[in-house]
């Protein structure tokens, strides 16, 4: 028998020459090859399975021993044909297969095809070490000892590692408690951060989108990437102001203001986390690491800084740099040792959501000027592409949301959230969130009997106007007319009202709706308009609209009202929550956090409230879909009014009036 053999790894491809007799968990690490293991191959855990087949005669590797059979069993139970590596000693050349689930680096697959899959590589790590025992003949402390042993067992480096003071009190304790055999959570490779007798398998995190209207939070198994929970709830600040300036305004005109405001904001996230922690039958004890993203305003009160120079020019962040902090700063009930990371800021508008949003669409890594929208109060918009990415800020305010809104109320059961108007009677029909059916259908009155049609939400307002502008009652300055066309416009005032539904109250779109909408999706499009002409191109390759609003909008409806510019419909999607799915992308990579921090930087700020042409913009938007601007792809599936005969110049000086 020769003494070496050759070793490849599939699907790395990592190959190399080894002793005969190697243990293959061995052998993988000598090639480089990240096969998972928290036992460090005592045949505990059972992550380190792999597959063998041998490339020459003769038995290829050794045969199954007592823990791979029935004399014992590992953590994770063995999947069929599968061997634990560190029990395996290779005797002829040999070809392993590392499946996905046995993986340091193991990919997690999302739900869209075109968005690249997350990489799970969590800055927490867990070890199970052996701890040499006291000696009289050796005084060293025990703390010093288990960095010796992490050291010999798994990286020389580890011996400078830092334990965290929090943990020292229990250290002695845990020790004796696992006769000298403990778990422990090592963070970045720079301190311990947990401990725990014996083996322990279980390492959780959580990633929380901080909305000005509500919070969501995902409890995630670092190892494997899996959500495990998730929940949300409003966000308690509102009873301070529906909108973040009025948040801004609050502390501005109460000394106290900002300390209530991030006193209810951590309250509110840590009933969150115990709620996740519920739902998923784990302890919060059990949460090692997490994460948050937010507009600039949430970010500062999270951190317990005064937003108030967020509210004039020049809008200076306190900081814009990612933020590490232990949890206990902000008074979360996680493990003592847990970190939090809090995403970095773009500038004082426009805040680490929008850059957890660019980690998950990830319009910096394509060859297509990509838009990316995140439709709220504060409009947050980024386009570009690899070559050169921008981003801005715009007010929107809070009428997509519903308010401002005659019969607006926010996304709830009983809210009308889709509308459609006949063309030749001019009759609407509609459904509300909690009921499948359409209003003119059989069974509708009994479908929302529990809770009743009781206004009207911003993904519903801005169908009514967009569909009362394709039916004729609408005019592209937005004023409402055809009152001789159907007694659903009625006289409001000097105005005119259209009745959606003539109940007690009725649900009316009047004119004062119409403008709000046309006032908010003006300033939306003068912000993307304005990235437009800072990187020089006439068309968008992809839209994609993101946070929970954005999710609701049909993109038809949309691009007829003119919020976005003209693009195929095809290529218009929604991108959910995209500010979530970048906190949890950063809670389980700290390639990604790097990444972010790096993309942060090289982004180009835009600041629309000193850009003349803003307003340029935003005037022209107030027609719809827009005074100027032509929607080709839009008319190639609608098909749209006849553009007024007055000349541009006219239309534009109406507008301005009207704005």
């Amino acid at each position: 028998m020769a003494a070496t053999l050759d070793i490849v790894f599939s699907p790395s491809g990592r190959r190399g020459t080894v002793p005969v007799g190697t243990n293959v968990l061995d052998a993988a690490r000598m090639l480089g090859v990240d096969i998972d293991s928290v036992c460090g191959g005592r045949a505990i855990c059972g992550r380190c399975q792999v597959s063998v087949a041998g490339r020459g005669p003769g038995p290829s590797a050794s045969p199954p021993g007592p823990s791979e059979t029935t004399d014992y069993r590992p953590r994770r139970a063995l999947a069929a044909g599968c061997r634990l590596a560190c029990q395996v000693e290779a005797l002829t050349d040999l070809m392993v297969d590392v499946p996905p689930s046995s993986q340091v680096h193991r990919q997690v697959v999302r739900k869209r095809a075109e968005v690249v899959d997350i990489e799970v590589d969590p800055v927490v790590r867990l070890y199970y070490v052996e701890v040499s025992e006291p000696d009289m003949h050796r005084q060293s402390s025990d703390s010093l000892r288990l960095l010796e042993a992490l050291a010999e067992q798994w990286d020389p480096k580890y011996a400078e590692l830092v334990i965290e003071p929090e943990l020292l009190p229990h250290l002695q304790p845990v020790l004796r408690q696992g006769k000298w055999a403990v778990t422990v959570a090592v963070h970045d490779d720079q301190a311990v951060t947990g401990i725990w007798p014996g083996f322990r398998d279980l390492m959780l995190g959580a990633a929380f989108d901080v909305g000005s209207t509500t919070v969501a939070g995902h409890l995630l198994d670092l190892a494997s990437g899996e959500v495990i929970a998730s929940s949300g709830m409003m966000n308690p600040q509102i009873r301070f102001g529906e909108d973040l300036m009025s948040r801004v305004s609050y502390s501005m005109m109460n000394p106290a203001g900002a300390d209530e405001m991030t006193a209810a904001i951590r309250s509110a996230v840590g009933s969150l986390l115990e709620q996740l922690a519920e739902e998923a039958g784990v302890a919060t004890s059990d949460i090692l690491e997490l994460t948050f993203v937010g507009n600039p305003i949430m970010h500062h009160l999270l951190l317990g800084i005064d937003p108030r120079e967020l509210g004039t020019a020049p809008f200076a962040l306190a900081v814009d740099a990612a933020v590490r902090i232990p949890a206990r700063v902000l008074g979360l009930d996680a493990h003592p040792g847990a970190r939090v990371y809090v995403l970095p800021c773009i500038a004082g508008h426009v805040g680490a959501d929008a850059a957890a949003a660019a980690l998950s669409e990830t319009p910096h890594r394509g060859s297509e000027i990509q838009l990316l929208v995140d439709v709220g109060t504060n409009a947050e918009i980024m386009l570009g592409s690899k070559d050169r990415l921008l981003a801005a800020s715009s007010p929107t305010g809070p009428a997509f949301e519903g308010a401002q809104i005659s019969s607006g109320q926010r996304a709830a059961p009983g809210a009308v959230e889709r509308v459609r108007v006949d063309r030749d009677t001019l009759e609407p029909r509609f459904k509300v969130i909690g009921s499948d059916l359409w209003s003119d259908e059989a069974g509708f009155d009994e479908s929302v009997s529990a809770f009743g049609v009781t206004g009207i939400c911003g993904s519903g307002i801005i169908e009514a106007v967009a569909e009362l502008y394709l039916a004729g009652l609408v005019g592209p300055d937005g004023g409402i007319t055809g009152a001789n066309r159907t007694p659903r416009i009625s006289p409001d005032g000097r105005t005119f009202s259209y009745t959606l539904l003539d109940g007690d109250p009725p649900i009316q779109i009047t004119q004062a709706d119409v403008r709000a909408i046309q006032l908010a999706k003006a300033a939306l499009y003068a912000g993307v308009r304005l990235l437009m002409d800072h990187l020089d191109v006439q068309a968008v390759d992809e839209i994609r609209l993101a946070g929970a609003f954005g999710s609701h909008i049909d993109p038809t409806y949309a691009m007829a009202l003119g919020m976005i510019p003209d693009c195929d419909l095809t290529r218009v999607h929604a991108a959910g929550n995209a500010a979530g799915s970048g906190a949890i992308i950063a809670l389980l990579s700290g390639r990604a956090r790097r990444d972010v921090e790096q993309l942060v930087r090289e982004v180009e700020k835009i600041e629309t409230a000193v850009e003349p042409r803003f307003q340029d913009h935003f005037v022209g938007a107030m027609g719809i879909p827009h005074s100027d601007h032509q929607f080709p792809h839009l008319a190639s599936v609608l098909d749209l009014p006849t553009a007024s005969a007055d000349p541009p110049e006219t239309r534009r000086r109406r507008n301005r009036r009207r704005a």
